[in-house]
C-alpha cells in the first residue's frame, strides 16, 4: 500500500524512478508578458517625465499661483506641494481630479489634453480661500513651468 499523501512531488521516488522534467511553455509566456508590461510601464514613466510641468504651492489656506495657463491639446502635469502646517487637498470637480496632501508632501497630477477654457480647482480644507484656475489657451501664451 502506497501512501501518496506522504510523497512530496519534488523529492525523488524511493523506487529509483525519477520524475521527468517537462518544459513549462506557460512559464515562458508569462515571462514574455512580464517583460512586455515592464517595458510599457518604463515608457509611460519616461513620457510622464517629459510632460510640461507646472508647480502650485498650498500655503496659509491658499494656492500660489492661483492661475496657471497651459497649452490646449497637450498632456501636462501639475506638481502640488503642501507648504502649510496641516493637510490640504487639490480638487477639480469638472476635471475629475483629486489628491490630498499631508504637510510637506508633493504630488504630481497628470492631465489629459484639454480644450481651451477655464477649469477651476480648490482645496477642500480651505474652500473659501484655496481656489484657483487652470486657463487653457491655444495661442501658446502659457505660464512659465
Amino acid at each position: 500500500m502506497r501512501l501518496s499523501f506522504l510523497h512530496h512531488p519534488t523529492l525523488p521516488r524511493r523506487s529509483g524512478a525519477r520524475r521527468r522534467r517537462t518544459s513549462n511553455a506557460a512559464g515562458g509566456t508569462r515571462l514574455t508578458a512580464a517583460i512586455t508590461v515592464l517595458a510599457a510601464l518604463a515608457s509611460t514613466v519616461a513620457s510622464a517625465a517629459e510632460l510640461p510641468t507646472f508647480h502650485i504651492e498650498a500655503k496659509a489656506g491658499r494656492f500660489h499661483p492661483e492661475r496657471i495657463t497651459v497649452p490646449a491639446g497637450v498632456r501636462f502635469k501639475i506638481v502640488v506641494t503642501n507648504r502649510g502646517p496641516g493637510p490640504e487637498e487639490f480638487e477639480s470637480i469638472e476635471l475629475k481630479k483629486e489628491t490630498v496632501l499631508a504637510p510637506g508632501v508633493s504630488r504630481a497630477v497628470v492631465f489629459a489634453p484639454l480644450k481651451p477654457g477655464v477649469y477651476r480647482f480648490f482645496g477642500e480644507f480651505h474652500p473659501q480661500t484655496a481656489q484657483g484656475e487652470i486657463v487653457v489657451v491655444d495661442d501658446g501664451a502659457v505660464s512659465a513651468p
